[in-house]
């Protein structure tokens, strides 16, 4: 009885373990063609004939050992030398009487500037005038002293006043003489009787003017800048490197620079100086730096740069910078994968581009090519993008 139940019962359950193992070698097969279907998809290429590639000028190449800049990369300013900035005030308030310049105008150093009325200017070549009568009369009287003295007809006493009173006043004539040479008024013109109620101003440098802050009839003071020179002839550039890179910065080191906001063309210079303290604020190190070329009037004072300054070198694998196109935020190039009756199959592989010098890019991932495999270097961006 007991053999008969146990043989009903895989009667029953043989079958269903036929079928259950017969769904898993269907669904392990259908996994199977899947894979297969999907690697085939992956290693699917794009075709180009051989008059599409000779006639889009599409050349081949391959990964090549390049040269490449290490760099320590800061921003700055252009700037010029304290020497050739320049600020006009005077030495004296006053209106301003005349001003015949305009920002941007081109000044020679020693260049009328502008002129400054005050009554003022009038009181002071008086004064000056008086010193110099009374000076006539207390020289006179001190050597008659010292002449009486010396014959012991007067008294010490007597030379000594005299002796005193003319130094004062030599003194004060002197000091007035001083202040009319400032303000530009020659003193001999004013003992010739030539009274003058305006003073005028010069370039103390040749330059541009680059800031005008007077117009006619304004009243200005001995504190007040009334507009500002510079001398573009020495343009230099001021770079602000952080301490971390400030060891690795040296005198004669290449810089490369560009202007953002005005041009993307780089700019050569050279590293001139290298500041002896941090700010500490900022903890950067000022560097100084110089164009190689000159030249260049199209900069103006003050224009914010980005630039690199080259520390050393190092050799790496590269590619030409247009074989490298960008397509939904990665980095492609074409592969050859083969190339049969006239017709070239390429494979897109995704690359880390690098630092990219002289139209070469640095490629971050080139072990992952082969040494022989070749390279669409001329022509890829259509195909890629689809463009």
């Amino acid at each position: 009885m007991k053999n008969t139940f146990i043989k009903s019962l895989l009667f029953l359950f043989i079958p269903m373990l036929l079928s259950c193992g017969n769904s898993s070698d269907k669904d392990a097969k259908g996994d199977s063609g899947n894979e297969q279907n999907d690697a085939g998809a992956d290693n699917g290429g794009l075709t180009v004939t051989q008059a599409q590639f000779d006639g889009s000028a599409m050349r081949l190449g391959s990964l090549e050992e390049k040269t490449f800049p290490v760099s320590v990369e800061t921003t700055g300013t252009i700037d010029v030398p304290p020497e050739n900035k320049a600020v006009v005030s005077s030495y004296a308030d006053g209106y301003v009487k005349q001003t015949p310049l305009l920002i941007g105008d081109i000044v020679k150093k020693g260049q009328f500037l502008v002129s400054l009325e005050n009554p003022d200017f009038v009181q002071m070549q008086q004064d000056y005038l008086d010193a110099m009568e009374q000076m006539k009369f207390l020289k006179s009287e001190h050597e008659r002293q010292k002449k009486l003295m010396a014959e012991n007809i007067t008294s010490e006493k007597n030379f000594l006043k005299a002796e005193s009173e003319y130094k004062r006043n030599l003194a004060r004539y002197n000091a007035i003489r001083k202040r009319l040479q400032m303000l530009n008024l020659d003193p001999q013109a004013v003992e010739d009787g030539e009274i003058s109620s305006s003073i005028r101003l010069y370039a103390p440098i040749s330059g541009s003017i680059t800031e005008m802050k007077i117009n006619r009839g304004m009243f200005v003071s001995a504190a007040d800048e009334l507009m500002q020179i510079i001398d573009r002839d020495h343009l230099h550039i001021e770079l602000n490197v952080f301490e971390k890179d400030a060891m690795q910065v040296k005198k004669g080191q290449s810089i490369r620079l560009t202007i953002p906001e005005a041009s993307g063309d780089t700019i050569a210079g050279e590293v001139y100086l290298v500041g002896a303290s941090i700010n500490e604020e900022k903890r950067t190190v000022k560097v100084h730096g110089h164009f190689k070329e000159k030249g260049k009037q199209h900069l103006a004072t003050g224009m914010f740069v980005q630039a690199e300054i080259i520390t050393d070198t190092t050799q790496t694998k590269s590619l030409p910078s247009e074989s490298i196109v960008n397509a939904d935020e990665s980095d492609y190039v074409l592969v050859l994968q083969s190339q049969k009756e006239g017709d070239y199959t390429f494979q897109r592989r995704e690359v880390r581009p690098g630092y990219s010098f002289g139209g070469f890019t640095e490629i971050k991932n080139s072990s992952d090519f082969k040494g022989d495999d070749q390279f669409l270097v001329k022509g890829a961006f259509p195909l890629i993008t689809g463009e």
